[in-house]
């Protein structure tokens, strides 16, 4: 069921300082902003060769990652997101096997257009899992 490692997500409170550290410091390629208000954020893929680090900052006082950074205000790792071939699929095996799936329990469109569920931390070793459709 799980596939590669699609990205792993940085929660920033600056996304324009952590644009100019990745870019200037680290010579690193990015992507443009992209705001995504469904899922209250805005993101920015850092280029790495065999994935990606995703940026988000929130967008918005109800955003999650809000909430994040107000426990963690220098910010730091948000999730990590895997590709699966089928979500759907995947959300049931995950069901019948107790694992709990947030929000409605539906797919949203992610920020690369495909749909995403997101895992309970708790179930995964207090690391929040963001499924793709590969």
């Amino acid at each position: 069921m799980l596939g590669r490692l699609n990205h792993v997500a940085l929660a920033v409170p600056d996304l324009a300082v952590a644009m100019a550290a990745y870019r200037d410091t680290l010579g690193a390629r990015l992507s443009a902003p992209q705001a995504l208000p469904e899922h209250g954020v805005t993101v920015v893929f850092v280029d790495v060769g065999n994935t990606k680090i995703e940026l988000l900052e929130p967008l918005g006082e109800a955003s999650p990652i809000a909430a994040f950074l107000e426990k963690n205000p220098s910010g730091g790792m948000h999730h990590v997101c895997y590709e699966v071939d089928d979500i759907l699929a995947a959300r049931d095996h995950l069901k019948a096997s107790g694992a709990r799936v947030l929000g409605d329990g539906n797919p949203k469109t992610g920020a690369h257009g495909k749909p995403v569920l997101f895992l309970h931390p708790k179930d995964f070793f207090g690391t929040l899992v963001e499924l793709e459709q590969a």
